[in-house]
Order: C-alpha cells, then structure tokens, then sequence
C-alpha cells in the first residue's frame, strides 16, 4: 500500500517547496513470483539532470511507470514534486513531461494533429497558445519539416521525437525521459543532448533512464544505478566517479626516477604511457608531490584519475556478460501486449 493523503499535497516545511523533486522509500513492485523493484530508495535532487543505469530487467521502467503513477507498487510511498503518490497526482502531474517507453498516437493523424490533441489536454496551456506551443515543440525537436506528415509514416527515431515533443509542450518541472535517443541518429542524438542541457540550464529537473553511458556522463549530474530491482549506488556523478579510484596521474620526464623514489617511501607507483600512476589509499596527493620534489623529479602536471562510468557501472552491476537478454518481468511486458 502506497503511503500518502489521498486529498492533499505532502507539506513542507514553512511552505518551502521540497528539496527533492522525486523520491521513494521501500518501493516494491512484485508481478506473480517474479520481484521487478525490491525496496528502492531513490532521491531526485531539484535542478539536477540524473542519469537512470541499469541492465535490462534491472528495474528502470517500472521504476519510472510507478514515479509517474503508471503502476500501482505492491508496497512502499512516492512522492513526486512534493506530492504522495496516489492522492498528489492530480497536483503534480501537470508540472511533468514524460516520454516513457515508445510513444503512442494515432497512427492516420499528422504529428502534428497528434500534438495538437496532446495539447488540447494540457490543464495548464490555455486554448489560444495551443498552437503556438504545438509549432515550438515540433521546432524544438526537428519535425517541424515533418509535422503534416502522417504518424503511420513516421520512422522509429521520428515517432522518438515526437513523444519527446509531447513531453515540452509548455515548461515542465520535471521531465522524465525514458531512453529517449532510441532509434536516432548521432545528430539526433546530439539534439537531444543539448535539449537536456537547454532544460537543465532553465533550472527543470531531468529524469533520463539510459543504457549510453557515453551519453549519461556528458550530461547528467548525478546518477543511480539499478541492479536487479535494487539501487546500488547513487550520489553526484563526479563523486562516484572519483571515489572509484583513489589514484594520482603525474606527467613527468623521469618516470623511473619517480617510481622508484615513490616506492621507497612505500607508495604504490607504476609507469604508465601517460607517466606515473600513484595510488592514494595510504598517502595523499600533496604528500606525493613532496616527495618527488625531494628527490629532484620534474613534474610536470598532477591530476586525479577517475574511474570511467563504464568501469564503474560494469563493476556495480557486476556484469557477467554484455549479451542482452530479457527478464521475466519483459517476457511478461511482452505476452501482455501481445494479447492485447
């Protein structure tokens, strides 16, 4: 059972809007034997851009369906944009953009027919700006060449856009965007990037589920990762990174005179093809360059090696295997639609 007031949004304190623009607590979700959530906590900081990770069948979608309302939770609380979930939806789902999976519309309506019926439903856009938000969005996301194009017609990467143009028809407080460069090309995919970082800079709060980590580290600023129905970490994006690898690069001339004088003062050093890598567990990065000035090295640079978020999420998720395959809870996904 989902906590929460069914008739009121969640108060804060002395009517300050709430620090989180989404979170969770103990949130499960359990199809048949089959657990797709196990009890995430999960924290959506306001004005960050958080990057969503995880193997397939980790948990991210439904996650996200039981954020925006989609699922019901077998047990644990929501709340979204201050507001406990069930009750709050009415007040909090206005203020959100969503692309959630792949978009649906009307396959023998234009896009931009199908947009203009989207807006039509939006509380807070009123009759007269509806089409002029319906040309900003289209315009916003490349389609605007497309837009009295048929749906049906629509290729998978332009039916993306089109969801996502749906989801920023009017400034959101959140948009939850998921895997949104599916089926684009690279320059769609750079399109989409710099949406993020226009909605980002605007102060809106970004929830992106992604399986590009190249894409998540360019432009998210904090990141949880799920596996198996479980938050393993998460936290700002260069402080995980960071605390992946308690390592020091020095770029130097006289690498072997730097190994060696490190490790005589029992610090683990080794030569790389960049210069000298030193290991931070017992010393620090300060007391590295004493020692090197005392033994008449040159140092020409000192910099913090960071774990890359590939290395990083591969050893969260301990992954076993890079083959893609599909969990119960998507076999299950996948029979309910086709039944339908």
């Amino acid at each position: 059972m989902v906590i929460g007031d069914p008739e009121a949004p969640a108060a804060t304190a002395a009517g300050a809007p709430a620090r989180l623009a989404a979170r969770t607590r103990n949130l499960r979700k359990v199809y048949g034997r089959t657990v797709a959530v196990d009890h995430v906590d999960l924290d959506v900081p306001v004005g960050s851009v958080l990057g969503m990770l995880g193997p397939n069948g980790s948990g991210k979608t439904t996650t996200i369906r039981m954020l925006l309302g989609l699922v019901t939770p077998t047990a644990g609380a929501v709340e979204l944009l201050g507001h406990q979930l069930p009750g709050g939806l009415g007040y909090a789902l206005p203020e959100v953009g969503a692309l959630v999976e792949s978009p649906g519309f009307h396959p023998f309506l234009s896009g931009r027919e199908n947009l203009m019926r989207c807006a039509a439903a939006e509380p807070h856009l009123a009759t007269r700006d509806i089409a002029r938000a319906v040309a900003a969005a289209l315009e916003r996301v490349g389609l605007a060449a497309a837009a009295g194009r048929r749906y049906r017609g629509y290729s998978l990467g332009m039916k993306q856009r089109l969801g996502l143009a749906a989801a920023l028809l009017l400034p959101r407080k959140l948009v939850v965007l998921d895997e949104p460069t599916n089926g684009l090309d690279p320059a769609g995919t750079r399109e989409v990037r710099a949406v993020i970082a226009d909605l980002h800079a605007s102060g809106t709060t970004v929830l992106v589920s992604s399986h590009l980590l190249t894409e998540v580290e360019a432009t998210c600023t904090h990141v949880a990762v799920l596996h198996q129905g479980s938050v393993v970490a998460q936290g700002e994006l260069t402080e995980l990174l960071e605390a992946g690898d308690a390592g020091l690069l020095v770029a130097t001339p006289d690498v072997t005179v730097a190994v060696n004088a490190l490790r005589d003062n029992r610090v683990p050093a080794r030569a790389t093809p960049d210069g000298v890598h030193v290991d931070l567990t017992a010393t620090t990065a300060p007391e590295v360059v004493a020692t090197l000035v005392r033994a008449d090295v040159a140092v020409h640079e000192v910099r913090r090696q960071r774990t890359g978020l590939e290395d990083l999420f591969a050893r969260l998720t301990e992954a076993e295997s890079t083959e893609a395959r599909l969990s119960d809870v998507d076999h299950r996904e996948l029979l309910a639609e086709e039944s339908r």
